[in-house]
């Protein structure tokens, strides 16, 4: 088995055979569900549809106010102020151990530093949960109802996926960290290709050696890679870690499986870091890879170090690339444009106390607090229209920093090294000079490699501490969701009528490849609950006339591949519903959206057919035959790739959430004995 069939048959529940292979359904029990204020805001939706009915354990949920929060947005802006409200008022309703209040943490920061083991499962209501399968965790990002759902029930379903093997040759040169390493992987391989819906693992004769900061962020932008899950094998380098964690956190249950040698992937690609230099994405898409050489001299607005793809690590080698140009005797340009904001307050206060705050602040940094900042442009630090901005952050898709705006990806030391003169500059010739400081600030000792442990110094973080109002329900034992009231949202309810149609009609509006979930539903937006307030805000920055035109009778969406890539927020979903879109057809879907577009019960066909897709045009009728996913246009008919048995089922139940209210705490087991 791969490692990811290893995780997934140790956590499924009722296997027939100890081991599991590709397509499997498997129900799974889940060890953590974790969440941002942004997803908690529909997932309260969903969980009130559900009639709120406890946690199946109240210590393994975690919730971090941190994508939409600064001191500005908190201080004057309703929105921000409504979802860290929110956030709060479950925190203390429900007693969870782990929440974090605004800018004490990034999610994944945080939930990776002080709480995942090897050999566990995680469901996070982010895209970006694949993070944590760094540490050798089964880690996946879903939609807010899959998420509330296994945060109720302590068990989710899962079609174990294939697997690719991504196998990393030869020693990186040192200041070479896991954003190259990635950039460069998805340079060569693209993104939503050889990784689409499948498990990514990296392997390699030199991965050993890399440490625990580096495989994260691997593990992190394996979402933009187009995988389900990144996963490195847990080793001696994990363990480490684990065991230096202060005292409270979570260091026991770590299991460390392995894949076999003969572990079945369906393909294998070596990609050779012993020459690779430093990396730069082009706008807009992280696969538009380049040598940072080959981008030198540009012109920027501005820079920004800080998203949870960037490390302590990283910080701190940007810190010393910074130091190094300053002891040159080059001075900042003037700019308020450049900005730091480390992933956690216990990192903060690490650079404060090594001087590397003091150096950012120097060189013409702002340093912020904790929180996603600029990564997501929805909070009140934005990239203006036209600017071209260099960031570590993980995504520069269209309008990503801020409408209109152009996105530069690369590593801290690459957006340090360019941030004095704001010239895309290449950081090699202050790397070496800075190796001895930096090891010694991240507490390794010797000569150490790119595989010796990051960040030696602990620091306590006391959790905000909510009394809750009522007694917490979750204790360990799985609470059971109520019967079936009547109480759907209006979300799933529409769906569900949708779902009961035989065939559908209605004109085309066709996209391309790769459409993300950021512009079905620009992240200003996703505050937003009500269908139709989302529907009307559907492609609202690159098309927005599409609600229109739904009206008008274009209401089946025609699109290539790696439709829905990007975040894992279901108010994609949701704003297509509200614009009344009947169907989507695509050649391929990302993972996380094609789940929600199935909880959600919005009908959608998988058709790779170029015949279908050269007649498909804008404005072409289409008859889509549900029962027999049958596509005619133009009098030919297309058969489309036939969904599976659970997906059928959840399409019949008319939802996720309909079919939780149906069956209860039974649902997936339910629901697999109807396939």
């Amino acid at each position: 088995m791969t490692l990811t069939q290893k995780i997934l048959a140790h956590h499924a529940i009722g296997l027939e055979r100890p081991w599991v292979q590709a397509g499997d359904i498997l129900r799974i029990r889940v060890d953590w569900t974790i969440a941002s204020e942004l997803a908690w805001n529909g997932m309260d939706r969903t969980y009130t549809a559900l009639g709120r009915p406890g946690l199946a354990n109240s210590r393994r949920f975690f919730l971090a106010v941190d994508h939409t929060v600064d001191p500005t947005t908190l201080a004057t802006d309703p929105r921000a102020q409504r979802l860290a409200g929110l956030s709060r008022d479950f925190a203390r309703e429900s007693g969870i151990r782990h929440f974090y209040d605004a800018n004490v943490t990034i999610l994944h920061t945080k939930f990776y530093r002080d709480l995942i083991l090897p050999g566990q499962v995680v469901l996070g209501a982010d895209s970006h949960t694949s993070s944590h399968g760094g540490m050798g965790a089964f880690a996946i990002g879903l939609g807010g109802a899959d998420v509330t759902a296994a945060m109720v029930l302590g068990q989710s379903w899962i079609e174990v996926p294939e697997a690719i093997c991504i196998e990393y040759l030869g020693t990186p040169p040192f200041g070479i960290g896991g954003k190259d390493v990635i950039l460069a992987t998805l340079g060569a391989l693209g993104r939503n290709t050889v990784a689409m819906e499948r498990s990514v693992e990296y392997r390699g004769t030199e991965v050993s050696g890399f440490s625990t900061d580096m495989r994260f962020t691997i593990a992190n932008m394996t979402a933009e890679f187009g995988g389900l899950n990144g996963l490195f094998e847990a080793d001696e380098v994990c363990a480490a870690w684990i065991a230096a964690r202060g005292d409270g956190e979570e260091k026991e249950g770590a299991r460390y499986f392995r894949a076999d040698d003969d572990a079945p992937y369906v393909a294998r690609h070596a990609i050779d870091l012993a020459r690779l230099g430093p990396q730069l994405a082009r706008p807009f898409a992280p696969d538009n890879v380049v040598p940072v050489a080959d981008e030198a001299g540009r012109r920027l607005d501005g820079v920004f170090i800080g998203a949870c793809t960037t490390t302590e690590e990283e910080l701190v080698l940007g810190a010393l690339v910074l130091e190094a140009q300053l002891a040159e005797g080059r001075r900042p340009i003037a700019s308020e444009k450049r900005l730091a904001v480390p992933g956690d307050l216990t990192i903060e206060r690490h650079l404060r106390e090594a001087g590397l705050a003091a150096i950012y602040e120097r060189a013409g940094f702002a340093v912020d607090p904790p929180g996603c900042s600029m990564c997501l442009g929805v909070a009140s630090r934005k990239a203006g229209s036209g600017e071209h901005w260099l960031s570590s952050q993980n995504r520069n898709f269209r309008n990503r920093m801020g409408d209109g705006s152009h996105a530069y990806l690369a590593s801290a030391a690459t957006v340090a090294a360019s941030a004095l003169e704001l010239v895309v500059t290449d950081p090699s010739p202050w790397l070496a000079g800075v190796r001895e400081k930096f090891e010694r600030i991240l507490g390794r000792g010797g000569a150490a490699t790119v595989g010796a442990v990051g960040g030696a110094v602990v620091l306590d973080e006391p959790e905000i501490d909510l009394a809750p109002a009522t007694a917490p329900v979750g204790d360990g034992t799985a609470a059971t969701a109520p019967a079936g009231d009547g109480t759907a949202t209006a979300a799933a309810a529409s769906s569900s009528a949708s779902g009961a149609r035989a065939a559908l009609c209605g004109r085309v509006q066709r996209f391309g490849d790769h459409v993300d979930t950021d512009a079905i539903i620009p992240g200003q937006f996703c505050h937003l609950t009500e269908v139709a307030d989302l529907g009307a805000k559907c492609f609202h920055i690159v098309r927005p006339e599409f609600a229109a035109r739904v009206a008008e009778g274009r209401s089946v969406v025609v699109a290539g591949d790696g439709w829905g890539s990007g975040s894992s927020r279901e108010q994609a979903v949701w704003a297509l519903q509200g614009a009344g879109v009947q169907a989507v057809i695509a050649k391929s879907y990302a993972f996380i959206h094609k789940r929600n577009l199935v909880n959600e019960a919005l009908p959608y066909l998988v058709l790779d057919d170029a015949a279908f897709h050269e007649l498909a045009q804008e404005d072409a009728e289409v008859v889509i035959d549900l029962a027999t996913s049958t596509v005619t246009v133009a009098g030919r008919s297309f058969a489309a790739r036939g969904a599976t048995p659970m997906i059928r089922a959840l399409q019949r139940a008319g939802g996720l959430v309909p079919a939780i209210a149906r069956h209860g705490q039974g649902v997936f087991t339910r629901l697999s004995q109807e396939t």
